[in-house]
């Protein structure tokens, strides 16, 4: 870390600079609208859209909350709410009206941009669920929510006027209204380590809080991505994951305006058309999380399209198998793939691996510490920092820490120790390289009769059964041992698993009280929309499919 120099520039500042170096190479490609932008025609777009935002009276500080898939103006919001001193709060697109109207009420959000509908989802509906003054409310300028007393202005993405909102044409002709020298002065106002984005945790467990997250925290985050990847102006970036999360904003979009990488970008993923557009636009990186990448392989059309351009990318956002990893290096000619680790409170990537590293460091770590990021593994009993090969608690810090969650010191307090490290709820074994490995999560640890038993890997273990494709462990309670184990597979395609099959693979090779009690297979696993699978509903599905008693 001797040689890191922290750049403290804004978002803006960053595109601007980006813009300078290279304004007539391609910035932005969406194959299914077929919307090519070069970087000086998106940056026009940004400073549009900033004084459209300026003149219908956003001022600094606000959120703005986007509810939408991967459509061309979201990252054009993103620098744009950047650029004058606003807050982008990025929305789940598979909220509903419950999750939806706790969002906007706990983040006091005053500005709304939605699509019409995504899927089989109407947004509309569920908007009307939520703000049923909208039918009789014939001017937007004159949107008032009771239930949320702070929400002033409501944006349709669609091309159909809606009662009460205002479309965002509107809103880039507003743009005139606005003196460059008003820009200016606005732009100024703002500091490197003013908050400009906000996510809410993705809800595997309690209720979502509010990430508040820096120019400064995803800025730096964003540029060490890149390197690790080894990005240039010359790459090429196939992303269908969403940009709500920070896999999509930051692993992606700030990695891409730093380094000049030019962006293929996905409305959402379906695996024929990430398939087709890395080699219809000859992209040299892609990202996605395990269960796209295992969608992709073993898809039927897989093998009808060319991977030849394909050099590096990353495997995110939940546990990544060995094995899917090696198949990705070699089928998919991803030679110099990569798994970066972390969580939204840490903006979010605090350790990685680069592309030039050796195929099993690669394939069986998280690398170690991006350059900035102290990190050390904790007991999570005592809090005492453990030595090298220890397993215990994944802790870090540095510029790179969130601000806080919003409204929530309690909350805060709870994540964030006196020292200023965060505690990422992981478990993990550093050695004494500073290559970290994750172990598992502290809350998914099973505790069997006294005996501490970690699913990730009886997992890692059941995924070496030729007939299973996927595999998550669970504890269920059990009034013998506390808890007991369940297991959740997937089969592959056409091939059955039994209980009984499981058991005799593990017969003489785990010990015994790490035998899956409990066993089921399933099509499919809940997930949250950014592609983490949600255990807390495998255990309540366990509960009613083994008729047990919590």
């Amino acid at each position: 870390m001797n040689d890191f120099i922290l750049q403290e520039k804004k978002l803006g500042e960053i595109l601007d600079d980006t813009v300078s170096r290279f304004p007539d190479q391609e910035a932005f490609i969406y194959p299914e609208t077929g919307t090519r932008l070069t970087w000086k025609e998106f940056a026009k777009e940004v400073d549009d859209l900033a004084k459209g935002l300026m003149a219908l009276g956003v001022q600094k500080d606000e959120k703005i909350a986007i509810w939408a898939p991967n459509v061309p103006h979201w990252v054009t919001l993103m620098f744009a709410s950047a650029k004058i001193g606003a807050v982008l709060l990025t929305v789940n697109t598979n909220y509903r009206s419950n999750e939806l109207a706790y969002l906007l009420q706990q983040s006091h959000c005053v500005n709304l941009f939605l699509v019409e509908n995504f899927r089989e989802h109407d947004y509309l509906s569920t908007l009307a669920a939520v703000v049923p003054e909208l039918k009789e409310t014939k001017s937007p300028e004159a949107v008032k929510v009771e239930a949320l007393p702070h929400l002033k202005r409501i944006v349709n993405l669609g091309e159909h006027k809606q009662s009460g909102m205002y479309q965002l044409a509107e809103i880039f002709a507003m743009a005139s209204m606005i003196t460059d020298a008003e820009y200016e002065e606005r732009k100024a106002s703002i500091s490197p380590n003013d908050i400009v984005n906000m996510q809410y945790t993705s809800g595997t467990t309690g209720f979502p809080k509010g990430v508040m997250l820096t120019h400064v925290g995803i800025g730096n985050n964003g540029y060490w991505i890149g390197q690790k990847q080894k990005f240039s102006h010359k790459d090429k970036l196939c992303m269908p994951v969403p940009l709500f999360h920070c896999f999509g904003c930051v692993l992606g979009v700030l990695a891409c305006v730093h380094h000049g990488t030019c962006m293929v970008i996905l409305e959402s993923f379906n695996p024929v058309h990430a398939m087709k557009a890395i080699e219809e636009e000859k992209c040299t990186a892609f990202y996605a999380v395990p269960s796209m990448y295992l969608a992709m392989v073993e898809h039927r059309h897989f093998k009808d399209y060319k991977y030849s351009s394909l050099r590096t990318g990353i495997m995110s956002g939940a546990v990544c198998p060995e094995s899917l990893m090696r198949r990705v290096l070699n089928e998919m000619n991803m030679k110099e793939i990569t798994i970066p680790y972390g969580l939204t409170e840490n903006s979010p990537v605090m350790s990685m691996t680069s592309t030039d590293e050796n195929i099993e460091d690669r394939c069986s770590t998280v690398g170690p510490a991006l350059p900035g990021i102290e990190i050390i593994i904790k007991d999570p009993d005592t809090g005492e920092v453990l030595p090298a090969n220890i397993m215990g608690e994944i802790c870090c810090r540095g510029y790179s820490v969130m601000k806080g969650y919003y409204n929530d010191k309690a909350a805060t307090a709870e994540c964030i120790d006196e020292d200023g490290f965060l505690h990422s709820g992981d478990l993990g074994i550093m050695d004494e390289r500073g290559y970290l490995r994750i172990t598992g999560r502290i809350k998914d640890m099973i505790v069997r009769g006294g005996e501490n038993i970690y699913p990730r890997e009886i997992e890692a273990f059941l995924l070496e059964m030729p007939k299973v494709k996927d595999v998550q462990v669970i504890g269920i309670p059990s009034s013998r041992y506390g808890e007991d184990i369940g297991a959740f597979i997937i089969p592959k395609d056409n091939e059955t698993v039994r209980p009984e099959d499981v058991r005799e693979f593990c017969r003489g090779h785990i010990a015994w009280h790490k035998v899956p009690r409990y066993i089921a297979c399933l099509e499919e696993y809940p997930q949250t929309a950014s592609g983490k699978i949600q255990k807390y509903k495998l255990r309540e599905l366990a509960l009613t499919l083994f008729d047990i008693k919590d």
